[in-house]
This record gives structure tokens, sequence and C-alpha cells, in this order.
């Protein structure tokens, strides 16, 4: 049930929801107007907002590069909350519930994209081969580590899955899937599960999709947002929950948007969300009814702080926007804490291209004074991929095309993901790495002869904000193995890893048409305080029925973020090694300087500080006894005015 908790406006009947136009071009000028905003934000902040946060980058050197243009528009709209939801959760044990027939997604059915991936599909069935001798293009990464992990939402007959996941710095989890959500913690525990109608509980709604969940750490709090017909202008709404406090189970502040914002037939699809200090954004893509096919993207550009307490939002509708992205992809910050004002956004072609479109919305909302600047970016040529195999039946996985999936901002760098053709017509991971301030983008494309690598998503995975390693899940599938979960690290260097298995594959999938839906989209989220890197993913493997199921599973960063970043260079050597009693450490200094020697366990904690004092130039030698160090794997830190000069890794034997 929907409680009345809020302002409420019932019985909509216009096209925008139960929304309130009051500009179509600007905010009203008055500094009465910019006052009222401001002081609303300060007194529906929730508890315990962070209001500091990163700054953004240099563009000056991107803008002298690039000639960014502005031009897009906007539309403001208010809205009040539409209810309190928590409703009950379904039998914890069985699990035992009914969803509506599911709702297909619109797609956007470019003659280019559907001719290109005809024509390599045809060519990688020509030639499929075993490619039995085939490795992957992993470096020297660390392998990453799967720690716990279970069964998630489980599949009510909905293709594909849309899985996503959120943590909190407290351990709880929620999980949603196209049909269901799911809370939990990092045990795995049952603490609610049921499906989105009966979530939900509101007698207007009776079929919803594409859910996305993300947690908001400037706040500590959850936002939940899932949408309504995309398929139809008149019914299609954007449904968006913020959490009453950091436990979901204390339910959530509910509003309803409009899909149809510009009020030309239009519905929304595609969903993707990040936040700011004071911000949230929704970007989405328009259909049109008359003909389903792509209108245009827009950017919903909403004031958070109310939401968390049930009170009106003020939202900007970003439309016309410059360069005519499909799927355009907000960028939240990759570690705790935030940037701004306004926020990033990417967006990749969906057909062959070697252009990105990257964007920045330059302010809040509540200044009057944001712009959406627009940049044309060179970067590497990229392919749309075919259609993936399954062995066991001729039933292809649809691999969509080349969109953005997923991606973050932190310390002046931009991270996205995508697909992109590998090699020989796969389906690989093309990772890219844009530096604002150097105006260069790196691009590397992940993957196996003989495989289909698809649906990334790509979380930071690096000890702090300098540090630029991920952590990649996707999707496989191969002529020889069901539909499976993988992980993959790439260091701040941007060395590979191998892929790890996450969960195998039971069956192959068919049960809605071929080509079977596969994705359009996995989940992994960074757990922002946990001392060592951590980071939870969802993903649809093949299950024994022939239908796609759910596997969670906690992540963690081999690396130990230890990077070398020095002023000048230095040796380290430690002997014996592995480690039986005694233990020395010659290493050179190109010149004197204050030197600290720590020694850190796996997880990349402090075991002990061997020395703190002064290095001298030359050669230096330091002898310890192992003394207390239990046998295992440690590091050896080496140190100066707190920049690491040289780390090295120590084996204590048993």
């Amino acid at each position: 049930m929907v409680h009345a908790g809020c302002i409420v406006q019932k019985n909509d009947t216009s096209n925008f929801g139960t929304g309130t136009l009051f500009s179509t071009l600007a905010f009203p000028k008055q500094k009465t107007m910019k006052k009222l905003y401001l002081f609303l934000l300060i007194c529906l902040l929730p508890a315990g907002l962070t209001i500091a946060q990163q700054s953004k980058a240099d563009m000056s050197a991107l803008d002298r590069m690039y000639h960014p243009t502005t031009g897009s528009k906007a539309l403001h709209f208010s809205v009040p909350c539409a209810g309190f939801v928590n409703n009950p959760s379904a039998d914890l044990q069985w699990r035992a519930i009914v969803n509506p027939a599911p709702i297909r997604h619109s797609t956007e059915k470019n003659e280019e994209v559907e001719r290109l991936k005809a024509e390599r599909l045809r060519m990688k069935l020509a030639n499929p081969g075993l490619k039995s001798a085939a490795s992957e293009n992993s470096g020297n990464g660390a392998t990453p580590e799967i720690g716990t992990n279970f069964g998630g939402n489980h599949c009510n007959g909905s293709s594909p899955l849309d899985n996503t996941i959120a943590v909190s710095n407290d351990g709880r989890i929620v999980s949603v899937s196209n049909t269901t959500i799911f809370y939990t913690n990092t045990s795995g525990a049952n603490l609610y599960y049921n499906n989105l109608i009966s979530f939900i509980g509101d007698s207007e709604i009776t079929g919803v999709c594409d859910p996305v969940v993300i947690y908001d750490g400037t706040v500590d709090r959850f936002v939940f947002f899932c949408q309504v017909s995309p398929l139809n202008s008149v019914k299609s709404k954007l449904l968006v929950f913020f959490s009453k406090s950091n436990n979901p189970g204390d339910g959530w502040h509910y509003y309803k948007l409009s899909g149809n914002p510009l009020g030309d037939a239009s519905a929304f699809d595609y969903p993707k969300l990040a936040y700011s200090n004071n911000e949230l954004y929704i970007t989405g893509n328009l259909f049109r009814d008359s003909d389903g096919k792509f209108n245009q993207a827009v950017l919903y550009q909403i004031t958070k702080g109310p939401a968390f307490s049930g009170g009106t939002i003020n939202f900007t509708v970003w439309h016309g926007i410059q360069g005519n992205p499909f799927t355009l992809c907000p960028l939240s910050f990759g570690q705790q804490g935030s940037y701004g004002p306004g926020c990033y956004l990417v967006a990749t072609s969906s057909s062959d291209d070697n252009k990105f479109s990257f964007y920045d919305l330059t302010d809040d909302l509540s200044t009057g004074l944001a712009e959406l600047k627009y940049y044309s970016i060179n970067t590497n040529a990229y392919q749309v991929a075919p259609d993936a195999l399954q062995p066991g039946t001729a039933v292809k996985l649809n691999t969509n095309d080349a969109r953005t999936l997923s991606g973050f901002y932190l310390n002046k760098v931009v991270h996205f993901v995508f697909n992109s053709v590998y090699t020989n017509n796969y389906c690989g991971i093309n990772y890219n790495r844009f530096d604002l301030t150097a105006s260069q983008n790196r691009s590397i494309v992940f993957g196996l002869d003989g495989a289909d690598y698809s649906y990334p998503s790509v979380a930071s995975s690096g000890v702090n904000n300098s540090d630029q390693a991920v952590l990649i899940g996707f999707q496989k599938s191969t002529t020889t193995s069901y539909p499976s979960i993988r992980v993959v690290e790439c260091d701040n260097t941007m060395a590979w890893s191998g892929s790890v298995e996450v969960r195998s594959g039971d069956n192959y999938v068919y049960y809605t048409g071929d080509p079977e839906r596969w994705g359009d989209y996995s989940g992994i989220y960074r757990k922002y305080n946990a001392t060592r890197p951590t980071c939870w993913i969802s993903g649809a493997f093949g299950g024994s029925d022939n239908q796609w199921d759910t596997w969670i599973a906690e992540v963690f960063d081999n690396s130990n973020g230890i990077e070398t970043v020095a002023s000048q260079t230095a040796s380290l050597s430690v002997y014996p090694n592995p480690v039986v009693n005694i233990f020395s450490l010659d290493f050179t200094l190109e010149e004197a300087s204050p030197l600290t020697i720590d020694i850190i366990d796996n997880n990349g904690q402090l075991v002990k500080k061997l020395y703190e004092g002064k290095g001298y130039q030359g050669k230096n030698i330091l002898t310890f006894n192992k003394a207390n160090l239990k046998p295992g794997i440690y590091f050896i830190i080496l140190k100066s005015n707190e920049t690491v000069l040289k780390n090295e890794k120590l084996i204590i034997g048993g």
C-alpha cells in the first residue's frame, strides 16, 4: 500500500504526471526564487549529509582542444511526494510471487546497426572454431578474489533480468531485477523479497520494468528507480523511491515523474542513474508512439534533498541535447563522497564509430546557472558486435549495440565501459579512461577469441582517489560453455588480470525468442568504507530450466592498491624470501630523505611500522626478526614524505 504521509496529488490527467510546469526555458531570474530553492535545500536535507565535495577537473585544455558547444534546452517542473511505501515481504523461504506478463522494451532499430550485426554474425558462424588455444589479452594485473556469494533474484518469466545492485557502508544490500526486489546483507540473509508491483502497492501501477538501484554515500541512503510502460507515452512514468533511512526496510518516499516530459507522444526507456552532493540525475531515451523509433535522449536533473524527507522536489529535464546521444550515462563519484557542482555524462554511438560524446553539466539546479556543455571526443575505432553463441542450441544471445553501459568519475578521470568487437567478430569489453586534464582517452578491449564477453559494469577498486584500478563484472557465453558471470581487474597502469568465474552457467537460455534477450545491464557497486577494496556484483547466468537466474558475489581487488609514485627512484630487495627467522632489506636512495618502512597485510592493514627516521643517500641495509608475524603474505612499503617509493611482497614461512 502507498501510505499518505507527504503532500499527495492524485487523479493526475495531465501529460506531465503530478508535476507542475513553471517555465519552458529557464528559472525566473528573481533573487527571491533562488533564495527559495536554497532555503528548501537547507531545510530539507536529511541528517548526516556531507556538504563538502570533490571539485571538478580543470577543463581549460579540453575546451581549447575540442571547443565545446551549448544549446540544449531545459524544462522545469515541481512534483510532490506520491506517498510512502513499506509493503510486507513475500514468504522469504518460498518466495512465491506472481508477476504480470513482462513488458518488451523498445529498442533502437537502427538499420546500420542491424545490418552490421547480421553481416558479422554470418562471418562468425561461417568459422566459429573452438579456439581452444586462445587466451585472454591479460597482463600482470592482480587476479580478483571471490568472497561471499549466493543466489539472488529469481527469474519470473521476464527477459532480460536487468540486474543492478547497491551496498551501503553498514553492509545492507539491495538487489533488483526486472520483476523483483531483494534486501540482503553481506552474509546473504533473506531480509526482504517481493515482486515490484507488490512492493509499490499502487493500484495505478500494473506493470514496471528496467529497475535501477544506487546507494548515495553522501546521505547514507538508497535510491530505487523503475519505469512504467516504455511503449505508451500516456502511461509512461518514472517511479523514484528514496529510502527513509539507511535501512531499506524502514520504507521509501515515492515519486512519480512523467515519462513524456516534452508532451510530444514519446515514452521513456533505458534509464541510468547517478548522484552528486545535492542532486540526483536520471537519463533515458524517448521513443515515439507513432513508430516506436528513437526520438531523443533526455536528462532529469533533480534536487534530491527534499526527497529523502518526503517533500516536494524541483527538477529540470534537459532535451534537444547537442550531439543527439543515444543512452547518456551520468557519472557518480567512484569512491566515498561526491564531486560537483553538476555532473559529467558520456555517450558512445550505438554503431561503429571513432568518437564518443562527453558532457559537462556545469552547475546545480538551485543556482539557475547550469549549462550542458558538449564535447565530441576522438577515440580508438570501435565496432558493434554481433549476437553471442551458446552450446547445445542455435539460439543466440542479443548483444544489443555499442551504447555506454556503466561508468564513474574519480580524480579528474572518467571511466566507462560498453560492448564492442574484440576479434574475429566476437564481443569484448571496451574499457575507457578519459583523463580530463590531459585531454586524452585510453581505450582497451578485453576479450577472448571464441568467446562473447558482454554487458560490462565497472566500479572503482583503488585504495584511494589517486588509484585508478577498477573491477569490471560481465557476462560470458561460448559454443562450449553456458552463459556465465565473470569479473576482471584492470589496475592503475591499465594492466589486465585474467578474468575469474563468479558463477558458471547450468544450461543454455531460451524462453522468449531468438535471439534471446541478454543483459540489458549487469550490476556492480563498491562498498565505500571497506578496509580492503571490495565490490559487490550481480549478473545473470543460464539456469537449469533454460531461463536466466541471478547470482550475487563479493569481489576483492588483490592489487592492494600499492602504487609507486615518487620524486626520486629507489630500489628495494628482501632476503631471504620466503622468510624463516631473520630477514634483511637492502634499498638504495638517490638522495637522503625522511624514510618510513611499513609492513601491511594482504588486506592492506598496517601490521608493523618497522622504521621511521632518516634514509641515507646510496645503499641502506636494515635487518629485522620476523617476530610475531604469522605465516602468510605481507608487503613491505618504503615511503618518503608520505610518497610510496617502492613496495615488495614478503612471504613468511611456517
